[in-house]
């Protein structure tokens, strides 16, 4: 809940989302990292954020790690975080 109001706002929108249909959402909203991993993509007038996710058996999805985007690219130590 740190992320910026913007992007915080979007963040909550597509969790929403995922309650009412589900957690295989596809881009732009979410994309597939590999090994149960997935990242959900909000966009705020204050960048892009992204947040890492699995789900559990029922379900049940699991917030892991989240950050703001400086780069094109998402940082390797972040999503070595999210993995672990």
């Amino acid at each position: 809940m740190s992320l910026p109001a913007g992007i915080l706002a979007d963040y909550i929108h597509l969790t929403d989302l995922m309650q009412n249909h589900g957690v295989n959402l596809h881009m732009p909203h979410s994309r597939a990292m590999g090994g149960g991993l997935f990242e959900l993509r909000p966009k705020g007038k204050e960048g892009i954020g992204r947040v890492f996710y699995c789900t559990q058996i029922g379900q049940a999805i699991v917030i892991l790690h989240s950050l703001v985007k400086k780069t094109n690219t998402t940082p390797a130590a972040d999503l070595q975080l999210a993995r672990k």
